[in-house]
């Protein structure tokens, strides 16, 4: 019952609002643990944390297919990510998460290069990614500052973390 004072009318029918449970699993990594939590429909989040406990292994749908795909990422065996991710909130924030999402594997652009093509500014961009729920997935990592500088991270160590991350898509395959 959503309100203890309401009561529905004689007969009415009753609605019942199915939700789906949440999961987290997570798996050991270079950078650290990742978390990645979603429903049976979505992923939500993907967090980088450092000396996390052992992480739990996950029952399946798309946090399972997460979990395959990192692994592959990190094996160098996968440079495309295909995941159900949750809706962003407004039709830019989408377009914008969309716009990140397009720069290839081993490449980068600056904010500002970024911007252009999105038809933006850089401090939007800069704060697309400040927010972004889904580190490496939309990889933020190869958004760079002007002149090639490294710039922020929100995730994992911030820099150190998106330092790793470039140095492991640069390498030839047979390196990583």
């Amino acid at each position: 019952q959503l309100c203890p004072r309401f009561k529905p009318p004689l007969g009415a029918a009753t609605v019942t609002i199915m939700t789906y449970a949440p999961e987290t699993a997570g798996i050991a990594t270079p950078i650290g643990t990742i978390l990645i939590s979603g429903d049976r429909q979505h992923l939500t989040r993907i967090t980088i944390v450092a000396g996390a406990d052992d992480p739990d292994p996950p029952r399946g749908g798309p946090v399972a297919e997460a979990v395959a795909q990192l692994r592959a990422y990190f094996d160098s065996k996968l440079t495309d990510f295909d995941l159900p991710l949750a809706p962003f909130d407004s039709p830019r924030g989408m377009a914008l998460r969309d716009a990140i999402a397009a720069i290839p594997f081993g490449e980068t652009l600056s904010y500002g290069a970024l911007a252009r093509i999105a038809g933006s500014g850089p401090r939007a961009i800069g704060q697309a990614c400040a927010r972004n729920p889904f580190p490496i997935i939309i990889p933020c990592h190869r958004v760079l500052a002007a002149g090639g500088r490294l710039g922020a991270y929100s995730a994992g160590e911030g820099p150190a973390t998106k330092q790793w991350l470039l140095d492991h898509e640069s390498r030839p395959a047979q390196e990583r």
